[in-house]
């Protein structure tokens, strides 16, 4: 395993592919509502990432057709975009999206509601979230990795969820998937312990129901194998001195989630 350390300038890249993105991310949030097309929440999200100066770095990535990735209610992560895919009241819906700026990615998700949702589909979406905040409190130099693991699997199950196992976090940098990978599930062994400079994808997969899931023909897009909702909340960090740094979240929403004090080192 080779986990790259980012230099000051690098750094500072990052944080601005990351702010673009952000950005881009809240001017598709507005456009989320019933009767919209997925094709066309990924049409805007391309002309916006291109418009900033950035390469959509999902857009043949691997073969992926499209620059979202746009996954409906049991669809866990990977959606395809699609004109016949119309959103309706009640839909959740994640999206997820990076960019290259200047060689250097960003990548970043979030489920949002369409319309009124049920409480249950509410509470997901809030639980997902928090157990990102709750990994990255262990998102700090001296600790291991796999605290961050620990932290958001034992987080989603304490409400009864299911942890998605074969789909992880992941490093990122001058390539979108780099070392480590991030389980979002409890891990026995601790992993690699966090240095300064390291900048990494923490993405909390997680759904009503089971934590299995399966791949539809497309090949790309993964759903539970019981057909629950699913949510996906991801941000790009930097491991610091102290607390880590989220690079796809400014500081007023930050101050939002944020409400525990830094773990302990281990």
């Amino acid at each position: 395993m080779s986990v790259t350390i980012k230099s000051a300038r690098e750094i500072e890249l990052m944080r601005e592919s990351c702010r673009l993105l952000e950005g881009i991310f809240s001017h598709l949030a507005g456009m989320i509502e019933p009767g919209i097309s997925t094709w066309e929440i990924d049409r805007e999200g391309e002309k916006e990432i291109r418009a900033c100066g950035g390469v959509p770095n999902f857009l043949h990535y691997n073969g992926y057709p499209a620059s979202i990735c746009t996954s409906v209610n049991e669809e866990v992560v990977h959606g395809i975009p699609k004109k016949k895919t119309i959103l309706k009241e009640g839909d959740i819906i994640s999206l997820d999206a990076g960019l290259i700026y200047e060689g250097y990615h960003s990548d970043m998700a979030r489920t949002f509601a369409v319309g009124q949702i049920t409480p249950e589909a509410q509470k997901l979406m809030d639980v997902t979230r928090q157990s990102f905040f709750e990994g990255i409190r262990y998102a700090r130099a001296g600790h291991h990795l796999h605290e961050i693991s620990n932290a958001i699997g034992a987080y989603a199950e304490s409400f009864g969820y299911g942890v998605v196992r074969d789909l992880v976090g992941h490093g990122i940098g001058t390539h979108l998937h780099e070392d480590p990978q991030i389980p979002n599930f409890i891990m026995k062994s601790r992993g690699i312990r966090l240095q300064p400079g390291m900048t990494l994808a923490v993405e909390p997969m997680i759904s009503a129901g089971t934590w299995e899931v399966e791949w539809l023909d497309d090949d790309w897009t993964v759903v539970t194998a019981d057909n629950s909702l699913a949510a996906h909340y991801e941000n790009t960090i930097l491991i610091t001195e102290g607390d880590p740094e989220i690079l796809t979240l400014s500081e007023d929403w930050k101050s939002l989630y944020w409400h525990t004090e830094p773990a302990a080192e281990t």
